[in-house]
């Protein structure tokens, strides 16, 4: 099977390419860097041609609210069109846990876009949900950065390895369309302040943790289960604490 993955080179794209190259598919990454830029359609046709599988794990560059909604809808919209020219018949987006809680975010409310065009193409499709990954980590709190003081919501989250959720969009994505959402979480949950607070030690940042139940989250307010997927959800990859252990 053909599988073009766009942000093939990226952290989640890379793992991918190689998760399906190990089961037998032909994976084609399509990056800027290969020769397709999904922003102007350079490219797409011909990457395109003789896929059954488009799964794309992209990301803006930017996440400024004009920047990030213009990037999500104007790729997805090339690439949904070049998917049908071309007779894709499965699209595969990785989102985010708690979207559509998150419209106070730019961020957000760009994803949810996303996620209502392919819902609108006409074309069987998957949607793979997870949360936040340990990778980011330090981008979380680097949001949450004011001087010397990281300031965070004590509300849960269950972080995933970013490894997991490659194997999940992989099998999503060799699979029947789901026409709908698949959600995949971490196996441990944690207090949003907690986990910042253990990664930062971990990594001997002397940066101090305050707990502020009203502390923005990529500029919305969260509640207690904002961060966290539904019951139907997928458990999967290693802890938290094994993976920090990796790190060290």
């Amino acid at each position: 099977m053909k599988v073009v993955v766009i942000g093939g080179t990226g952290l989640i794209g890379s793992k991918l390419v190689a998760e399906l190259d190990e089961h037998g598919h032909q994976a084609v990454p399509a990056a800027p860097s290969t020769g397709v830029n999904t922003l102007t359609g350079e490219g797409l046709a011909e990457v395109l041609q003789g896929a059954q599988v488009v799964v794309d794990v992209s990301n803006s560059p930017s996440f400024a609210d004009d920047a990030v909604i213009e990037f999500f809808r104007t790729s997805t919209t090339n690439l949904l069109r070049a998917e049908a020219e071309a007779g894709v018949t499965h699209h595969v987006a990785l989102s985010v846990v708690g979207t559509e809680r998150l419209q106070k975010s730019g961020y957000f409310r760009a994803k949810q876009a996303q996620e209502q065009l392919i819902k609108a193409s006409g074309i069987p499709y998957s949607i793979v949900r997870a949360t936040q990954f340990f990778e980011f980590m330090k981008g979380i709190a680097a949001e949450a950065t004011d001087g010397d003081t990281v300031r965070l919501a004590p509300v849960e989250i269950r972080p995933i390895h970013s490894d997991a959720v490659a194997v999940a969009v992989g099998r999503t994505a060799v699979g029947t369309p789901v026409n709908g959402m698949v959600e995949v979480a971490g196996p441990d949950t944690f207090r949003l302040d907690e986990l910042i607070r253990r990664d930062l030690f971990a990594r001997s940042d002397p940066r101090t943790v305050v707990t502020d139940p009203h502390a923005p989250y990529f500029g919305a307010e969260l509640e207690e289960t904002t961060l966290v997927p539904g019951p139907d959800a997928q458990t999967t990859g290693s802890s938290f604490g094994d993976w920090l252990a990796r790190q060290a």
